[in-house]
């Protein structure tokens, strides 16, 4: 049965429950000062005629999100931060502040706390952002909880329901390289000397943040969103807020080349590519006169590679190097699955 973007996965399913019971806007916004609601990377705020905010929160949890016998507390305080920090950077905004809410055993309120503190300062610093508050408490295992506040002129918020038929399809950066660092971790051959430098996409994220902004400011994209939960759900979902199908050629995509360290290890580039979440990068959508204008802007300090193309059908679809085919399932990352 072909996959349409009409299907939801559990995440999404367990949300429409909540909007369904509890009082909420939706993501058109229907009352004053909400421009965006339920629905994209962050909501949007317009608290004046010319400024807008865009808010996002999110979680990082123990042994769901990262396991302490694989992951250092400093790479767990600068990817919680990260994560957060993507979906602002997703609408066009210019992050500023955040919240952090967090919950942790005793046993972790010394070093493990120090350290983690020491990668959430990293991050902030590099993304140029404040802590203005939150809250601490004491639990099991660990759990972190980012409220992020971003900044932007009225207007110029990218969500992800603008894209039209015949309109491009583009991504930056490189697909399946954080996947690849955590399969490094999971298999327990981060000490590899020649496999480390494959271990920071995952560790320490980088967001396009700058570039994000320029894209807002020209307004280039017509639909956009970061690359969170992997390639085919992600673009099923931009598909569904529009309200639109997608091509994307198989062979048109920037996948990550598997080292030669890590032969015989069943490590396949294009599921990779496809389903492998926490690049990051932006996943956007733009009409075919605007090529010429993003190449320009793009450079050579963005790598952007266009992908495909948005169809009217409601099915995404793979384009495979002979020409044949195939339905796209979203099997990235889904909490639930």
């Amino acid at each position: 049965m072909p996959i349409t973007t009409g299907q939801k996965n559990r995440e999404a399913q367990l949300i429409d429950r909540l909007v369904q019971k509890i009082p909420s806007i939706g993501h058109a916004g229907n009352r004053a000062g909400v421009r965006l609601g339920i629905g994209d990377d962050a909501t949007v705020l317009r608290p004046s005629a010319k400024t807008e905010w865009a808010l996002s929160c999110d979680f990082t949890l123990e042994n769901v999100h990262f396991r302490d016998a694989t992951h250092s507390p400093l790479s767990i305080g600068y990817r919680c931060l990260a994560r957060a920090t993507s979906d602002i950077a997703a609408m066009g905004a210019r992050p500023r502040y955040f919240l952090l809410a967090l919950a942790l055993p005793a046993s972790k309120t010394g070093k493990w706390l120090g350290l983690f503190a020491s990668g959430m300062s990293r991050a902030a610093r590099e993304f140029n952002m404040r802590l203005i508050g939150g809250d601490i408490s004491r639990t099991a295992s660990v759990a972190i909880s980012i409220t992020v506040l971003g900044e932007m002129s009225a207007g110029l918020a990218i969500p992800r329901s603008g894209a039209k038929p015949g309109h491009l399809i583009y991504l930056t950066g490189t697909l399946g390289a954080a996947q690849l660092g955590l399969e490094i971790l999971l298999r327990g051959l981060a000490g590899r000397p020649s496999l480390k430098k494959y271990l920071r996409p995952h560790l320490c994220p980088r967001i396009p943040i700058a570039f994000a902004q320029v894209l807002a400011r020209r307004r280039i994209p017509s639909a956009m969103m970061d690359i969170s939960d992997g390639l085919s759900t992600d673009l099923a979902r931009l598909c569904a807020s529009s309200g639109v199908g997608a091509r994307i050629w198989s062979d048109k995509l920037p996948n990550i080349r598997i080292p030669a360290g890590l032969t015989g290890q069943n490590l396949d580039p294009l599921r990779l590519a496809l389903h492998g979440g926490e690049d990051y990068g932006l996943l956007f959508t733009i009409p075919p006169k605007s090529a010429p204008l993003l190449r320009s802007i793009a450079g050579k300090r963005t790598r952007v590679t266009h992908i495909g193309e948005i169809t009217r059908t409601r099915k995404v679809l793979l384009v495979h190097p002979d020409g044949r085919e195939s339905p796209l399932p979203s099997k990235g990352w889904d909490p639930f699955r």
